[in-house]
């Protein structure tokens, strides 16, 4: 709708310029040939006759805007009115203007006598010029205003988004904060109960991991501190971890290459990141693949080096995404599940562009063979 009233706008603003450019074309256009048929008086008048004569040498004094060149037959020039800036090359000077003069009015016809006639070429004047100019110059400065409009709403909407997501975040962190604190308690009394040791360090590493993704929450919204870290070892504990918690029929894999098919230095790259953040992207990347892959398929990290950035590639054997998609699924509430939230890769690019400076994309999709995810870091 907004949309459709820009054009109605747009639409309504050229056509009654336009009406009035034409109109004031017209009204030159008799100026003109008013202008012409004094100058054709002018010719044969009686000097003596001081009355015509000076009505007919006022009509001719009032042109002032209009540009005129009057010539022969022949395009030979004879005189011209309101012509500045001629350049030494007259001859060409001419020859341009009177063929400029030609696409914008037609000559009007200076009758010397039976066997002489000349020809009136003229411009339009400045104001029609101006007039014809003005609707694109008004539109133009409308849609930089209506552009700096939509980025000023994009900037505010995203603001608001951040905040949603930085008060969402903080209040889930702060709500697994106390549950948390009361497990921890319960497992420092289960170790006097002659507990099996087993049990106890199953539930151990679950509070652990409870902890950890009230960590990740809190990060959200603040600035997280990023450590040099062996990229190829927090993919492999990140990969440990999905692991036992996904469908073992799913293959991990982690390729090491670095351009075309070489491997990695013998010391893998090292990069900035904040392990707990990094992690949850990997495991977010993971969810979505097996779910795409339907519990069965081969999941590969390709980490690879190109100059100063460390590229990780995670390709899937899932049933791949639509091309229309694939900058929607990086939008909050995007989801083509029957169940989820939509959130899972937002906050994966959230935490890589945003925290980590980097990049994350869909390198490749193909429908039923699978989907490639690539992270640059550098």
């Amino acid at each position: 709708m907004f949309l459709f009233a820009a054009a109605l706008i747009v639409a309504a603003s050229l056509y009654f310029t336009n009406r009035l450019t034409n109109k004031l074309a017209d009204e030159e256009r008799k100026k003109m040939e008013l202008w012409t048929e004094a100058m054709q008086r002018f010719n044969s008048i009686d000097f003596s006759d001081t009355i015509n004569f000076e009505l007919i040498w006022k009509i001719i004094e009032s042109n002032t805007q209009i540009p005129v060149i009057i010539a022969d037959e022949f395009d030979n020039v004879i005189n011209t009115v309101n012509i500045n800036n001629i350049t030494n090359d007259t001859a060409r000077f001419f020859e341009k203007k009177i063929s400029s003069f030609k696409n914008q009015n037609l000559p009007i016809e200076l009758k010397i006598s039976d066997d002489e006639k000349q020809y009136i070429y003229y411009d339009n004047s400045l104001l029609l010029k101006q007039l014809s100019y003005f609707p694109y110059i008004q539109l133009s400065i409308i849609a930089i205003f209506l552009a700096i409009c939509f980025w000023a709403f994009a900037a505010d909407k995203k603001s608001e988004q951040n905040r949603v997501w930085v008060g969402l975040s903080k209040e889930t962190a702060h709500q697994l904060g106390t549950p948390i604190s009361s497990l921890l308690a319960w497992e420092e009394i289960l170790k006097t109960q002659n507990i099996d040791t087993e049990l106890l360090n199953e539930m151990s590493k679950d509070i652990g991991r409870l902890s950890m993704i009230a960590e990740r929450f809190s990060k959200v919204g603040s600035q997280p501190v990023l450590t040099e870290e062996n990229i190829v070892t927090v993919l492999e504990n990140a990969i440990a971890y999905m692991k036992n918690r996904t469908s073992q029929k799913v293959d991990y894999q982690i390729i090491t290459t670095v351009g075309a098919g070489r491997a990695l230095p013998r010391q893998p790259p090292h990069v900035k990141i904040n392990v707990p953040l990094f992690e949850w992207v990997i495991e977010n990347l993971c969810k979505n693949a097996v779910d795409a892959m339907e519990g069965s398929g081969k999941l590969t990290f390709e980490v690879s080096q190109s100059g100063k950035n460390v590229i990780i590639d995670v390709t899937d054997t899932g049933k791949g995404i639509e091309r229309k998609n694939f900058k929607n699924v990086f939008r909050p509430g995007f989801t083509t599940k029957k169940r989820g939230w939509g959130l899972g890769l937002s906050l994966a690019r959230r935490i890589i562009e945003d925290y980590h400076r980097g990049k994350i994309m869909i390198k490749s999709s193909e429908q039923g063979r699978g989907t490639t995810f690539r992270i640059i870091l550098s």
